[in-house]
């Protein structure tokens, strides 16, 4: 069972490391349009924090190495997504990216670590970190979501990064079975939830892939709109032979 457990383990790393590198395509074309577009930084800002508190896990945890390497692998990685995103933002959505980032990347993480080194101890600061880290893990899990607004009203999943989607399915299936094998629910419960949860942003994207974009309006007016708007409001009653 240990070498199964350990075998699984390896898998669900590489599987990870693609799951964190599965956004390059989205950040290659923002720093090729020198825009981000409609794309959003939740997703990022969450699997940073996510990555964060998970390495933390990992390294108080004892035999839990493996998931203390891959996620310090995935904040390497997320801090360079969130840097590009800083520098190609637009101001509303930097200064909003910059907040999400004081506050829950920064703010939250460093109370987590105070928090849990003195006022915990031994196994109950290992359950407590579990438990805060199985539900950032469904919080990351859900983030691609928060373009559903977009994908719905325009009809279109060009916003929508498909690859990190499909990942985090993949992910969320091979760290269920390997919590499975190791018996550990805080690493159980949100990796099963975040399989549904891939399931169910892939299902989106399927219904939205071939759908018909809505045309954008223009601000142009029609002939026929020009035409009544030249109309006088109030007929004369003597009109000119």
């Amino acid at each position: 069972m240990a070498e199964l457990s350990f075998f699984v383990g390896v898998i669900g790393n590489v599987i990870s490391v693609l799951m964190f590198l599965s956004p390059v395509g989205t950040f290659w074309r923002i720093i090729k349009k020198k825009s981000t577009e409609e794309f959003e930084s939740f997703p990022y800002v969450c699997t940073w924090l996510n990555s964060s508190l998970w390495t933390y896990y990992g390294v108080i945890k004892p035999g839990a190495y493996l998931v203390a390497t891959v996620n310090s692998f995935g904040v390497v990685v997320q801090s360079f997504f969130l840097g590009v995103f800083l520098i190609y933002a637009p101001s509303a959505m930097k200064t909003k990216t910059g907040i999400m980032v004081g506050i829950l990347d920064i703010g939250f993480f460093a109370t987590a670590i105070v928090v849990s080194q003195l006022l915990l101890h031994g196994e109950t600061r290992i359950g407590a970190l579990g438990l805060v880290c199985a539900g950032l893990n469904i919080i990351m899990y859900g983030s691609p979501l928060s373009v559903m607004k977009t994908v719905i009203k325009n009809r279109s999943v060009e916003y929508m990064p498909f690859m990190l989607s499909f990942f985090f399915f993949l992910n969320g299936g091979i760290w269920t079975f390997y919590a499975f094998l190791l018996s550990d629910w805080f690493l159980a419960v949100p990796n099963g939830i975040g399989l549904g949860l891939g399931l169910a942003q892939i299902a989106i994207y399927g219904v939205y892939r071939n759908a018909k974009p809505l045309p954008l309006k223009t601000s142009i007016p029609t002939q026929q709109e020009q035409d009544s708007q030249t109309q006088p409001l109030i007929s004369s009653p003597n009109p000119e032979p």
